[in-house]
């Protein structure tokens, strides 16, 4: 009979024990005594530290050898223990923070063999109780700290459920499994010349980078409440030259007839708090409901514009004007009626004053306003809609802001997204927008009436127009696609310019296509929206939108897109600030849309360049021509317009200190080299100036070959 060698526990000697011996307890033990009765046995004993006392609160760990199968005993306050268990051949351990010490020359059983923390080969039999008294002492984890193991990566706050401590080095449970423990480790294990490399940082509240339960990292209640505490603060300051009217009274004698100082500067200082409670398994499903609110403070809104009736209509308040405002650009509440299926594609619902932007550019609609909006997806999230009502709130004059009162506007739209449409990468859109615009007075608060427009027929007129469009966006290969079609339809009640009711017919179209090489993205882009050629008759065919806030042919740092240029001796503007449409409106944020205007042609070339991982730097060359020149010539009295309106170049540069986007610092600088068109609309030289006088024509002010531009720079602060 082969025989396996092992020591013994009796003074030292070697002991054989028969394989055979081992088959029968291995035997016993899966099939848990069946072929003996089904009966059990125990272990029992006491707990005891090195000085003999009793030690309640250990836990006894027994493992069968052959089916691995785990028991515990909690030993009580008399340090006893016991465990009933099918006949075998078990292990003994005590759980952490306890270590046994089995002494190797003490008699725990015949064929017991102690193994420093750990005794084997104990032998439970039917029927019989096998009685094992257990030494320990406590020992700290190694490499476990509990206090640090109880504050995983960020700042964790308190406990949402309550867990069982822990009680191995290697094994922990966690109910609350969002914060679970991870260990902060040097990436690369120096501290030479590549510094510290943290993957797992343990943070405090303040810092906004790493993950906080201020944030909805981590849940406040449970496993699925959340809350989102976050504060923006963006300063702006901003230097600009445009052509500025000088209004009956100016400022300054050399103010010619029509023009003032067209120097301006301005600085803003923005702070928003955000409140978001939120409950849902945000890890793979959308969430149950939400609760958000922002409110906004513009403190202050400074504007040094050099020339009186530009601050307020009332030329006796001067060239200055410093105010605040306070307002709520969010503040919604969100439910999911329904989980779709299994994939969690859902329908949900949300309520209030809410940011809204209805195709991928923001060419009609962008913006945040009171409304209603469902919205969900289907097909494991291929395909996205939006169905969105908004009853549109006035906007401060000053700094764009949600005032608290409604304008009677009301504005109805549609979508429908396609995910991985032809090509993977590239999503379609299709969308309907609905205008209505109510009839009404309204003067802003700087004095200046902005509805009805003051220019040509002034009466009070309704606008009812639908927008119907399809775009798209992503890429196709190598190529990067964006691109918008728009046809309008509609009636204005009583357009002011044509001065009858008109019916709306007009297109808009965009294209943006680009290729990345490395760091380096080229791009190509163009806009088209359509001008009316006959501005008195009762179609007007120029292009205007709903509130447009449109990302395209250089955005922000455009001259043309970020400054409005006002026409002097008339109630509306060439252009709106954040603006592409030349649409002649009083005010994009408070006055109407109007459908008779010149319309644009825009060609775009650009690069955007991310010079390192800290600076992006953009370039934009624009050219700008008028689709139609007719309602120009009309408004201005003026026989001959020209289409060109020049070039408008622009440099932006992102700059990021710290590698995040908690704190950004922007610069922009832009020009517009004028064009004939642009020069016809704001001097007479080309036709009425006499040899000889170019300085009475050209006045220093407004020399039309001296530059227009814009610099400004942005802090942004996010927390």
């Amino acid at each position: 009979m082969k025989h396996l060698y092992q020591p013994s526990v009796r003074g030292g000697a070697a002991r054989l024990v028969s394989s055979r011996t081992l088959m029968l307890l291995g035997f016993l033990a899966a099939f848990g005594g069946s072929v003996f009765a089904q009966d059990h046995g125990r272990i029992t004993g006491v707990v005891r530290n090195a000085s003999g006392a009793t030690v309640g609160g250990a836990i006894v760990v027994v493992r069968n050898q052959v089916t691995t199968r785990e028991s515990r005993s909690r030993s009580g306050a008399s340090g006893s223990y016991s465990l009933r268990l099918p006949p075998g051949a078990y292990r003994i351990t005590v759980a952490p923070p306890f270590s046994a010490k089995f002494e190797k020359d003490k008699n725990y059983g015949e064929f017991a063999i102690p193994r420093g923390d750990a005794l084997e080969n104990v032998i439970v039999e039917p029927g019989k109780d096998t009685n094992i008294e257990i030494q320990v002492e406590e020992k700290k984890l190694e490499g476990v700290n509990p206090a640090e193991q109880e504050k995983p990566i960020g700042y964790t706050g308190k406990k949402s459920v309550a867990s069982e401590p822990q009680t191995e080095a290697d094994r922990r449970a966690v109910r609350d499994r969002w914060r679970a423990g991870f260990p902060e480790y040097d990436r690369y294990g120096d501290r030479g010349a590549r510094g510290r490399d943290i993957p797992f940082k343990k943070g405090g509240w303040r810092d906004p980078y790493n993950q906080s339960v201020l944030k909805g990292d981590y849940p406040i209640k449970g496993n699925k409440l959340f809350l989102i505490l976050s504060a923006v603060s963006a300063t702006g300051v901003e230097q600009r030259r445009a052509p500025t009217p000088s209004d009956v009274s100016s400022d300054e004698p050399r103010s010619a007839e029509f023009f003032g100082q067209p120097e301006q500067f301005a600085t803003s200082q923005t702070m928003q708090l955000t409140f978001e409670l939120f409950h849902g398994d945000t890890t793979f499903r959308p969430r149950d409901w939400a609760i958000k609110i922002s409110p906004t403070f513009s403190v202050p809104n400074y504007l040094n514009a050099r020339e009186n009736g530009v601050v307020n209509i009332d030329v006796r308040r001067g060239t200055n004007r410093t105010d605040t405002q306070v307002s709520l650009e969010e503040a919604f509440a969100e439910v999911k009626l329904k989980d779709v299926n299994e994939n969690f594609d859902f329908v949900s619902v949300r309520a209030g004053i809410q940011p809204f932007v209805s195709d991928f550019r923001g060419f009609i609609f962008s913006d945040n306003n009171l409304g209603a909006r469902l919205f969900g997806a289907f097909g494991n999230n291929r395909y996205q809609y939006n169905a969105s009502y908004f009853s549109l709130l006035e906007k401060d004059t000053n700094s764009g802001l949600n005032r608290f009162d409604t304008r009677h506007q009301n504005v109805y739209i549609a979508n429908f997204f396609r995910q991985d449409f032809i090509r993977k990468g590239y999503t379609i859109q299709a969308s309907l927008h609905y205008n209505d615009d109510r009839p009404g007075i309204k003067y802003d608060r700087n004095g200046f009436l902005v509805r009805p427009a003051l220019i040509g027929d002034v009466r009070p007129h309704s606008i009812k127009v639908g927008y119907l469009g399809i775009s798209g966006d992503g890429h196709l290969g190598r190529l990067n696609l964006s691109h918008s079609y728009y046809y309008a339809f509609g009636r204005d009640s009583r357009n002011p310019i044509a001065a009858r009711s008109v019916r709306i017919k007009s297109n808009m179209a965009a294209v943006e296509a680009s290729v990345d090489h490395d760091y380096l993205r080229f791009k190509g882009s163009f806009f088209w929206a359509q001008g009316d050629e006959n501005p008195t008759d009762a179609k007007a065919t120029g292009f205007d939108a709903i509130f447009d806030d449109p990302n395209f042919v250089g955005g922000q740092f455009s001259f043309w897109n970020r400054n409005g240029i006002r026409l002097t001796q008339t109630g509306v503007g060439l252009v709106q600030p954040n603006s592409i449409l030349p649409s002649l409106r009083s005010s994009k944020t408070q006055g109407q849309a109007n459908f008779v205007n010149p319309g644009i042609f825009i060609y775009n070339a650009g690069v955007d360049v991310d010079l390192t991982q800290r600076v992006k730097a953009v370039f934009n060359v624009n050219y700008l021509r008028f689709h139609r020149t007719e309602p120009l010539e009309y408004l201005l009295f003026q026989n001959r317009i020209r289409h060109d309106i020049g070039f408008d170049y622009s440099l932006g540069v992102a700059y990021r200190p710290f590698l995040i986007n908690n704190v950004t610092v922007t610069f922009g600088a832009s020009t517009l080299q004028t064009g004939r068109g642009f020069r016809d609309i704001f001097t007479d030289r080309t036709r009425n100036c006499p040899p000889n006088v170019g300085d009475f024509c050209e006045p220093d002010v407004i020399n039309p070959r001296k530059p227009l531009y814009s610099l400004f720079a942005q802090l942004k602060l996010i927390f």
